[in-house]
């Protein structure tokens, strides 16, 4: 199986990207749904989250304000890792059990796309690595764009995120988004082509497939000792 690895910084376009491997059929594991996830009402991270940061964090209904959150710990670092750290366990359970239902439906490429790829440690499970980059000045733009959040806000976001060009330094494909989405497409149709290539061997028998051929391959293997065996005894 070979799970490629796609991160870049917020508002670089890695979204798009992520929504153009769907639409190739490549499955996409993504870390921001994953989040979500474990911050529901109720759910061990919920539970964390509100114990360290009150009920304050909350809506209405219960559910974590995920926007007033991100202010809190995006002004402060400290905050903002504490916050990593209380959710980790919780996220990298999540994306273990994503996958791993992918590798029970036979998919021999999926695209694990997560913003801390590089923080988290997680780019040693991936290969290749693609990272989609724009310069900051775009970030922020694209933030006050999106967000229609103060500049001061959106330069704390963008901050405190690991730079992009060490992110670029760390890569295997980098794809420059600064341009047309014309000229993004064209660039994913060269990365689509990398990571669509044959298995290598290592990646074949950690697939589906490939398990199976090797649990088919010692069954039988099992099975021939096993004949020989009561042909010896019984002659």
């Amino acid at each position: 199986m070979r799970i490629v690895g796609l991160t870049g910084g917020i508002a670089s376009g890695k979204s798009t990207v992520s929504n153009l491997f769907k639409s190739h059929d490549i499955p996409v594991v993504d870390a921001d749904v994953v989040a979500r996830d474990v911050l529901r009402k109720g759910t061990g991270g919920w539970k964390k989250v509100v114990e360290a940061f009150g009920d304050e964090i909350l809506l209405d209904n219960g559910e974590v304000n995920r926007s007033w959150l991100g202010q809190i710990v995006f002004s402060d670092a400290d905050k903002r890792q504490y916050l990593n750290r209380l959710l980790a366990p919780y996220i990298s359970r999540g994306i273990f059990w994503e996958v791993l239902k992918l590798w029970l439906k036979g998919y021999k490429v999926i695209v694990l796309d997560v913003p801390l790829l590089f923080e988290a440690k997680m780019d040693k499970f991936t290969k290749p690595i693609v990272v989609v980059s724009v310069d900051p000045e775009t970030q922020i733009q694209r933030l006050l764009a999106r967000d229609r959040s103060s500049e001061e806000d959106a330069r704390n976001r963008v901050n405190a995120q690991m730079p992009l060009d060490v992110k670029r330094s760390k890569a295997d494909i980098v794809i420059d988004n600064t341009g047309s989405l014309d000229e993004l497409n064209q660039q994913f149709q060269k990365v689509l082509v990398e990571v669509s290539r044959p298995l290598t061997l290592a990646e074949f028998w950690r697939s589906r497939q490939g398990v199976l051929v090797i649990v088919a391959s010692v069954t039988s293997g099992v099975v021939v000792l096993f004949m020989k065996a009561f042909n010896n005894h019984t002659s």
